[in-house]
């Protein structure tokens, strides 16, 4: 018999290195041709080679509240899962692999990452786990979460598992605008959440990591209709084309401008917010189009605002914007929300505030780890506090700078 095949004749799995080598490479050889609906019976097949059962796949819903089941043959579909307090939510949120000693066996939930954004949890069942096992079942995850990333782009199968109540065509448009949710690499992290997840309209961030710059823009177009979806979505269009023509933050604000003024005239505008971080120094930029001022958070605590000369609303057509800088510290904190967060009220009473939302800030960075699990449980708080009510879109996008460095993830050992 050959080095890495299964030792049937004793009962025995043999999960060396050369055995999961070739695992894999089954995996990905058949995922090229594969349409979605046979990934699921694919990835309950390879973990059945490594005496694993009961496989689940979980994917998060676009509240950020559960993971729900991704349904599919041989898979096992259960109730959803509860982000906040389940094994599956651990996983997930603090992207590590949890164990649950059960009565048959060891129940392992996988984080599934593509990149660093996560995009849900791989659960399954062995009678005992081993060293070999977590290795092999780490790498299965990544690579499944990879094929669900590809084929989730030429399938609505993953986007309809996600929804957990009718989405208004508002939402639909923004959430196929967005980047992913969350980023995490040595140098930086980011993570972002919108509410009302299901009937956001005008509310919307983007971001991309370019050699040693972090760019980020959130938008907030007017009004809460087909309109500000549309405006909304023309001003991230204008934001990517002027970001990857490589200009600066008063050219890129200059373009949006003049792209949200040309095409819905003199009385339709987007507040913005457009940030560089230089992620080898920490040195952030910032030009501000009528948004709330930034917060700084250092040592889980916030230490103050970011505030500056501000410039008119894209559409309006302000003046060259003044361009505010600030050094970060390893660590540092920066928190963009749009005014939604903080205006909601009753009528007649006062609005929710920004005294309240840095209360909740420091609160909440003492208890949550990691920026998703901060951003996510921020939301959640404060939409509680405000008495459940969005009556306008409510988002959060926060940037950790981290200051650490990259260069060996490209050495091979």
């Amino acid at each position: 018999m050959a080095e890495g095949e299964r030792r049937s004749d004793e009962g025995m799995l043999d999960r060396s290195e050369g055995f999961g080598e070739r695992l894999l490479g089954v995996l990905i050889d058949r995922a090229h041709e594969m349409p979605p609906q046979l990934i699921a019976p694919l990835i309950a097949e390879e973990v059945a080679r490594v005496g694993g059962r009961d496989v689940s796949i979980l994917l998060q819903d676009y509240g950020q509240l559960v993971l729900v089941p991704l349904p599919g043959r041989r898979l096992m579909v259960g109730e959803p899962e509860p982000i906040g307090d389940s094994p599956a939510g651990t996983a997930f949120l603090h992207a590590t692999t949890v164990e649950v000693p059960q009565l048959d066996g060891i129940r392992m939930y996988l984080p599934l990452l593509d990149g660093s954004d996560q995009v849900g949890v791989m659960a399954l069942t062995l009678d005992a786990v081993d060293d070999d096992d977590r290795r092999l079942l780490r790498r299965l995850a990544g690579l499944v979460a990879d094929m669900l990333v590809t084929k989730h782009s030429y399938t609505d199968q993953f986007f309809l598992a996600r929804r957990r109540e009718p989405m208004s065509l508002t939402a639909e448009i923004q959430w196929s605008l967005l980047p992913p949710l969350a980023m995490s690499v040595p140098q930086v992290a980011v993570a972002g959440i919108l509410e009302p997840a299901y009937d956001v309209a005008g509310d919307s961030f983007d971001y991309a990591l370019n050699e040693d710059t972090l760019h980020v823009a959130m938008v907030d177009a007017m009004g809460h209709g087909l309109d500000a979806a549309t405006m909304s979505t023309v001003a991230v269009g204008a934001y990517r084309h002027a970001r990857r023509a490589d200009i600066g933050l008063s050219e890129i604000y200059t373009f949006m401008d003049r792209a949200i003024a040309e095409q819905f005239g003199p009385d339709h505008f987007v507040t913005a917010q457009m940030m560089h971080l230089n992620t080898a120094t920490g040195h952030l930029q910032w030009v501000n189009a009528g948004h709330p001022a930034p917060l700084l958070i250092r040592d889980h605590k916030v230490v103050r605002q970011l505030g500056g000369p501000t410039t008119l609303p894209v559409g309006f057509g302000g003046e060259e914007p003044r361009i505010c800088g600030q050094m970060l510290q390893r660590g540092d904190r920066v928190l963009c929300f749009t005014d939604g967060l903080i205006e909601e009220h009753e009528a007649g009473e006062e609005q929710f505030g920004e005294e309240q939302l840095i209360h909740w800030v420091n609160r909440i960075e003492h208890t949550a780890k990691g920026v998703r699990a901060v951003v996510r449980a921020l939301s959640h708080a404060l939409k509680q506090q405000r008495g459940g009510r969005t009556t306008d879109d409510a988002t959060l996008f926060l940037i950790e700078w981290r200051g650490g460095a990259a260069d060996h993830l490209a050495l091979l050992e």
